[in-house]
């Protein structure tokens, strides 16, 4: 898929907070910051909650702020499917710990109920029993007999029968049930050994790739994105059976109520494109026709004037152990006008970009199509986007309709604004970063060449290149998300510091590239170990992906003493050495990675995959713990949702849409368990 890091999207491409946030360093911070705004709600575990502004919405017209609400409710309406597609037990073991908490009547101090709400907070932020980023199980600190007692106390209507109460007991408490939600480790049955319930039945790795193997149509130039919106199972006969995504199939009354909003949606859809656009993705919840989903996203790529935008469906694949099928996600935004003009100049040079890509011609396209890009403001968060979120989008996610149609790309500035006013003061410069004079780059550039590295990767990274006639989409096959997360990373790098961009007048110093370099490298060497827990290897792809980058880096460029870790003081320090030679090692990878693209080249993906992006030296892991163990920085980010209210007059009428943002991580959460509680 198409992330960035993981707060990155859909096959688009989300870009993942991960990689603006993990860094926490002091950046300048944009002129609009409101110093009396409250970006944190909450901390618990290793999360940080954040809230977001929406600027401009009380701009938009009376009409504008209606299609802003119902694509909001039918974002929200989306919710417990992603819960479910995440784990088959998520939803129960969510119900039954939300009862348990809300009817505690005791000493709120009590050991059991603080550990008990802070196990709440994580599911909520992982939408299910595993880590949003490692995928790991939560290990509970409250006791299974203390668990049970408060299990007994409940209301009969909402104690599960013995048998059940068991069951999610062993789920919650045994660290040996369900430990992954998601298992990269090579070797293994990735879908046997996977959590998410996206194959059930006993289902194995390979009755999955020899059941979309039968189906495909070899040398198919526009083929669907098979197993997008289904769920394999094998049934009783021994056979495999897809289970749909729609109306009247699988998740049908979540999905029924999505389909209601969007109808209502469309009755103010600013333009008959946006409205075909939506009666498009109608047509395709009710069908779960992939032919329609291709159809809904061209008519979605060539809606380029509506001010108001969204995205809904199933799209991202980073939760399938195999990356076929979708996680359903929303987000509905709106054009930021002024910050978009850097990416219009972007988009409008994107075949100068595709023709001086560094990599072999025959993988360039010979004609870029349809790129379009803006920067935009996130109105509403849900499902695999909430609460951790992308910073920026680009989609579709099939080659043939980026090709053929074009892309959208974004990136989502209310969001990295919000990560940088809460970053400020964290101490992270002076704990990690090499000098002072690197730490004034950081401060003076960080902020603009973090979000123009986010521009190139989604407008133009994830649309470059092509693959040769006849190459599978999913030749790649588990590496394919890493890779292509790679090969978009790479290309915003290159890019980055080519004089293009002072040129084009998106960067006022020649110099200032060197900031996101130094981030970037010193985020992939070290940094993000802080998410990885002692004695693990690194699976998650935007993690794979900075490391294999910065790994094959420090080591190709060793003989020229490109970049190297140093020490001083018993603490190791990223040093680059020569940045214009780091740019020529960039590019070198740039132009090996397209080329396992455009061939679909697995074995070359897997060899590099396996020795730069997995291993973690635990030397350098412990020392990056303890650093940051001295620093109070949460490892990871999410947020609350405004707030958005109907204001109806004495006749029935709606005369304003308004938006709030005092409602709490705990509040929220809630009241969506008891607002959008559609699967049972």
């Amino acid at each position: 898929m198409n992330k960035k890091t993981i707060a990155a999207i859909a096959g688009v491409a989300v870009i993942a907070a991960a990689s603006v946030t993990a860094m926490n360093i002091n950046r300048s911070t944009p002129a609009d910051t409101d110093d009396d705004f409250q970006y944190v709600v909450d901390n618990f575990a290793d999360i940080e909650i954040l809230r977001y502004k929406v600027p401009g919405f009380e701009d938009l017209s009376l009409r504008q702020k209606q299609l802003v609400y119902h694509l909001t409710e039918a974002a929200l309406a989306g919710r417990d499917i992603l819960w479910d597609q995440n784990c088959a037990f998520n939803l129960p073991v969510r119900r039954l710990v939300e009862n348990v908490y809300t009817s505690w009547d005791g000493a709120p101090d009590n050991p059991d109920f603080l550990a008990l709400t802070t196990y709440l907070k994580q599911i909520w932020m992982g939408n299910g029993i595993h880590h949003h980023y490692s995928s790991d199980k939560f290990v509970p600190a409250f006791s299974e007999q203390w668990f049970r007692s408060r299990v007994d106390a409940l209301p009969e209507v909402d104690q599960p029968d013995p048998d059940t109460l068991d069951e999610l007991c062993k789920v919650i408490f045994d660290p040996t049930v369900l430990p992954k939600r998601v298992n990269q480790a090579d070797g293994e049955d990735l879908v046997l050994t996977s959590a998410c319930n996206l194959y059930g039945g006993g289902i194995t790795q390979q009755e999955v790739e020899d059941y979309y193997a039968s189906i495909k149509t070899p040398g198919d130039s526009t083929p669907v994105s098979w197993g997008l919106n289904s769920r394999l199972v094998k049934t009783g006969e021994g056979t495999v059976d897809e289970q749909v995504y729609r109306v009247g199939g699988l998740y049908s009354p979540a999905i029924e109520r999505i389909v209601t909003h969007l109808s209502k949606a469309a009755e103010f859809a600013e333009n008959d494109t946006q409205r075909q656009v939506i009666d498009e993705l109608i047509d395709y919840y009710r069908t779960g026709d992939l032919r329609k989903w291709d159809s809904y996203s061209i008519l979605w790529v060539g809606d380029n004037d509506s001010q108001v935008d969204f995205i809904n469906g199933f799209i991202e694949n980073y939760g399938d152990p195999l990356g076929m099928t979708g996680a359903w996600e929303s987000i509905v935004n709106f054009k930021n006008e002024e910050a978009s003009r850097r990416t219009s100049v972007l988009s409008s040079e994107a075949q100068w970009f595709e023709d001086h890509s560094p990599v072999d011609p025959r993988f360039r396209k010979p004609e870029v199509k349809g790129v379009t890009a803006k920067v935009i403001t996130a109105a509403i968060l849900a499902g695999d986007s909430y609460p951790s979120t992308p910073i920026g989008i680009n989609l579709p996610n099939a080659n043939w309709i980026r090709a053929n149609h074009g892309s959208k790309s974004v990136t989502i500035e209310n969001i990295t604004q919000a990560y940088d006013a809460a970053s400020h003061g964290s101490g992270f410069n002076e704990e990690f970063v090499i000098d002072n004079a690197t730490a004034k780059l950081l401060d003076d550039y960080l902020f603009i060449t973090d979000n123009l590295h986010t521009d190139l990767h989604e407008c133009l990274g994830h649309g470059s290149g092509r693959l040769l006639p006849g190459v599978d989409p999913d030749a790649l096959k588990a590496h394919g998300s890493t890779i292509e997360e790679t090969r978009a990373d790479l290309f915003a790098l290159y890019y980055l510091a080519d004089p293009k961009l002072v040129e084009l007048h998106l960067l006022d110093n020649p110099e200032a590239y060197k900031a996101e370099y130094y981030k970037y490298m010193l985020n992939g060497l070290m940094t993000q170990l802080m998410r990885i827990e002692p004695g693990k290897d690194v699976e998650e792809a935007h993690m794979r992906n900075r490391k294999l980058i910065a790994e094959w880096v420090l080591e190709k460029g060793a003989p020229d003493n490109v970049v190297e870790l140093v020490k001083h003081d018993g603490k190791t320090y990223l040093r680059i050495n020569d940045y214009e030679a780091l740019r020529g090692l960039f590019g070198q990878l740039l132009a090996e990675i397209q080329r396992i693209t455009s061939e679909g080249d697995y074995p070359a993906a897997a060899a590099l995959v396996e020795k730069y992006a997995v291993k973690v030296d635990p030397a350098i892991h412990k020392e990056v713990l303890d650093r940051y163990a001295t620093l109070s920085i949460a490892p990871y980010k999410g947020f609350v949702n405004p707030v958005y209210e109907q204001v109806i007059d004495n006749n029935g009428n709606v005369v304003d849409i308004t938006v709030r943002y005092d409602e709490g991580y705990v509040d929220q959460m809630l009241r969506y368990s008891r607002d959008y509680s559609l699967l049972r």
